[in-house]
């Protein structure tokens, strides 16, 4: 009977590794998240990776895509229905509400990072598993909280190392006015029926603002002469938004009216907005405006605690998408640190040689060294070779002769010079040539 053939594995579709080279980019994105988030006052929070699939169905909707057709779904063997998290608002309203939180002094500031899922077609810098910083201020109904949040986004993209970052920013309004601007759009995409793509079809009868969210060619086109909610506003929303545009350019932040903008989730009331990227392209003709890319989005949702645990609950909040961001931070060449370099090189020959290598180790790294070491290595030559190939200046060379006798060389790996010290006297040594 022929052999069968070993199964070759690969990670599963839209879940990417991160790999070693990658993560200096990482780190720096989370430092300038935890900076920022600390400078502003925001306390960090973690919630499951795992709810009740009904958190979201009553959140984000049940007819949007992420309900309809992104989210992971399973039931547990107790036979609870549940889900891996698609987006990180609705769990910490739930944690807010849930925990009493709400009986803390207001408005509550918190920030958090971690992965989150969603069954979507993956694209550049897009995943099914994908990573989010977001920032969610609860128990506060000024529009002041609008433009900080819009303002703390571009101050992280800034601190990150982007110079060119525009805001987008929409009201869609409330529910006493959002009745009137949802009639006057089903009504003219109905007139435009067959223009539009097969999901808007369903979508004007089920949830008619999320047409104008779809990124079908055709669909884009129809928007533009759609009607905008900005003429439908209702006087408290109005006033709301006006605050929120004044004191966005009190601080000069570079914004856009979008009157079309909407977000993916039924739990958005009043402001909306969306971060782009505008790429330099060499190639570009002059006067043209450069492409833009999406890396983050937010607004208000003061409906959510009502719809979660009825309560009453103003809040706002936005969200960056930390792969889309690391994609363009290499495409853009920024450069980010790369963490501590090795000190010294540990080379070592024969089984004494090693054991007095394992407890060298350790005592400079104790004494604020950083040694490196290829222990599996028994060729002085090929470990010379890779402290060559890591550009690092001072080696230690450890063999047998030298492990009885108590000594060990110290080589100058960009003169070649090797000078012989009593092992008691290394740490010393190499304190003092890390000075120079």
């Amino acid at each position: 009977m022929p052999k069968k053939a070993k199964k070759s594995f690969q990670s599963v579709k839209g879940m990417a590794d991160i790999l070693p080279q990658s993560q200096p980019y990482w780190e720096y994105l989370r430092q300038c998240v935890h900076k920022t988030a600390q400078a502003y006052g925001f306390e960090r929070i973690d919630t499951p990776i795992v709810e009740d699939e009904d958190l979201f169905k009553v959140s984000a909707g049940e007819t949007s895509d992420i309900v309809q057709k992104q989210m992971y779904s399973f039931k547990s063997k107790g036979g609870d229905n549940l889900v891996l998290r698609p987006e990180g608002t609705a769990p910490i309203m739930r944690s807010y509400i849930e925990h009493g939180m709400l009986n803390l002094p207001q408005p509550l500031k918190l920030y958090y990072m971690g992965p989150f899922f969603r069954y979507e077609q993956p694209q550049g810098g897009r995943y099914r598993q994908f990573y989010q910083f977001g920032f969610e201020v609860l128990g506060e109904e000024s529009p002041v909280v609008d433009a900080q949040l819009v303002n703390i986004f571009i101050n992280i993209m800034k601190e990150v190392g982007f110079k060119n970052i525009e805001a987008q920013v929409n009201s869609i309004g409330c529910k006493e006015c959002r009745p009137k601007f949802r009639s006057a759009l089903v009504a003219y995409y109905k007139h435009n029926i067959n223009k539009v793509c097969k999901d808007c079809r369903k979508r004007v009868k089920s949830n008619p603002l999320r047409v104008l969210d779809c990124k079908d060619e055709k669909c884009l086109q129809l928007k533009q002469r759609a009607p905008q909610t900005l003429d439908y506003l209702c006087d408290s929303c109005q006033r709301h938004f006006k605050y929120v545009l004044e004191y966005l350019d009190e601080l000069e932040i570079p914004y856009a009216l979008n009157p079309h903008l909407v977000r993916g989730l039924d739990y958005y009331t009043k402001t909306v907005f969306e971060f782009f990227l505008k790429e330099k392209d060499e190639a570009q003709p002059e006067g043209a405006e450069a492409p833009s890319f999406a890396v983050g989005g937010g607004g208000r949702f003061d409906a959510l605690g009502d719809v979660i645990g009825n309560k009453k609950v103003f809040s706002a909040g936005m969200a960056g998408g930390m792969e889309r961001i690391v994609y363009f931070m290499k495409k853009m060449e920024i450069k980010v640190p790369q963490g501590p370099q090795p000190h010294v090189f540990i080379a070592q020959l024969g089984d004494m040689g090693k054991k007095k290598s394992l407890k060298l180790f350790e005592n400079l790294r104790s004494k604020g060294i950083r040694p490196v070491e290829f222990f599996g290595k028994d060729s002085i030559k090929s470990q010379l070779r890779i402290a060559d190939k890591m550009g690092i200046k001072h080696t230690l060379i450890l063999g047998q002769k030298e492990a009885l006798d108590g000594n060990i060389i110290l080589r100058d790996m960009e003169s070649g010079i090797q000078e012989l010290f009593p092992m008691d006297r290394i740490v010393d040594e190499i304190k003092k040539r890390l000075k120079k």
